[in-house]
């Protein structure tokens, strides 16, 4: 959710919320961020005929684009979820603590969209040719080993499911796909829901894998095993030189944290 516009979710609270940001982007210094404190003081789920609704004193929450936030009544997991998220808010607000709200709102705004949703579906295609798992390296023999247990379970996963062998770079060529193979897993993401296609676009952009990104959405890895399959070239560095001290374990987490949104967005229960 961006900042500022991101926090006028409340209906009758819409006007106080916006004039609070104005306020707070003519009083920082350049470049400071902009804060905002928790402004309510209890969070429900309420059902209504369309869906599931979180209220913040019972004001409907709403999307960065004035949208209801409505979630599918077979979605009462994630609307628990999102009113934890809101609930656990502290006296200032944390939008890195919001990664269900705003992935919900991804889906509510953008995939529904026809104008937005072809352009996210060429966009995520083209991470098909730069796949992470689709450049292995040769050398050295750890890295080679995790490679093989984590990067050929997968390949064996995409020849079963969808008949596509993937492609692999070779020297200082890109791993071209196939017409065919692009033609085939285009036609699964194309089939996803709105739901499901904002799942796949932030596992995607986490994993920096087409490959890894699919089998978490369709069930086939859980977020902690598909975190470890694209962490695998950080891993054996950090096995033969050590770890970066808030960079290998902050990055680590941060892929954690949106695999781990993604497969709570696409919990039907």
């Amino acid at each position: 959710m961006g900042r500022g516009k991101a926090w006028t979710c409340l209906e009758s609270d819409k006007s106080y919320v916006d004039l609070v940001l104005r306020q707070r982007i003519a009083d920082r210094p350049p470049g400071a961020e902009i804060t905002l404190r928790r402004f309510w003081k209890t969070v429900h789920i309420k059902e209504e005929e369309d869906g599931l609704l979180i209220t913040l004193d019972h004001r409907n929450l709403k999307t960065p684009s004035g949208t209801k936030l409505v979630l599918p009544k077979d979605r009462r997991l994630l609307a628990l979820l999102i009113a934890n998220e809101w609930e656990n808010q502290d006296e200032i607000l944390k939008q890195h603590a919001l990664p269900l709200t705003s992935l919900a709102s991804r889906a509510i705004d953008g995939m529904q969209d026809p104008k937005i949703r072809p352009g996210v579906i060429d966009a995520l295609m083209d991470y098909l040719e730069t796949d992470t798992i689709c450049y292995p390296e040769e050398k050295p023999e750890s890295l080679v080993k995790l490679q093989h247990q984590y990067w050929d379970p997968l390949f064996n996963l995409m020849k079963k499911n969808y008949g596509v062998e993937l492609a692999l770079a070779e020297g200082f060529s890109p791993a071209k796909q196939p017409e065919e193979t692009v033609k085939v897993l285009r036609g699964v993401v194309e089939d996803m829901d709105h739901w499901e296609l904002a799942a796949f676009e932030r596992a995607v952009y986490a994993s920096k894998s087409f490959v890894i990104a699919l089998a978490v959405c369709k069930g086939h890895l859980t977020a902690h095993e598909a975190s470890e399959a694209a962490h695998v070239e950080v891993r054996d560095q950090i096995r033969r030189w050590g770890e970066v001290e808030d960079t290998h374990d902050v990055d680590y987490q941060d892929i954690r944290r949106a695999l781990g949104s993604v497969a709570c967005i696409l919990v039907k229960a």
